[in-house]
């Protein structure tokens, strides 16, 4: 059964789980990737978390607008099969604190795992 919680759609996740690491998601993303765009964000999610997490425009779109504004990412158009389409890319000048962002996340999510986990069944 899905569930519609805010801005994401999640099947067998809490809001909760995802909130406040949408933007370091995106920073991973961009990282790996080079340069994306949202709806290509979007499907990438779905397909590496084999579908459990489902993000909305309405959730990606914003997110993406901060990040912009907070000068982490920069954005360029471009022409694809006539239309315009927006690119999102890590900024040189910012790599070093999206890579201290995303380390930052993953050290949080170790230390949970052993928290919720801490006989490692």
């Amino acid at each position: 059964m899905h569930k519609l919680f805010g801005y994401y759609y999640i099947m067998n996740t809490n809001k909760e789980f995802l909130s406040g690491t949408l933007r370091t998601i995106i920073l991973a993303l961009l990282k790996e990737n080079g340069r994306m765009y949202g709806y290509e964000i979007c499907q990438m999610t779905k397909e590496l978390t084999k579908g459990e997490v489902l993000l909305t425009e309405g959730a990606i779109y914003p997110a993406l607008h901060k990040l912009e504004k907070k000068g982490l990412i920069q954005s360029s158009k471009e022409q694809v099969n006539g239309r315009t389409r927006k690119y999102y890319a890590i900024t040189t000048t910012e790599a070093s604190v999206v890579e201290e962002q995303i380390a930052a996340l993953l050290r949080f999510s170790s230390h949970l795992n052993h928290l919720l986990n801490p006989r490692g069944l």
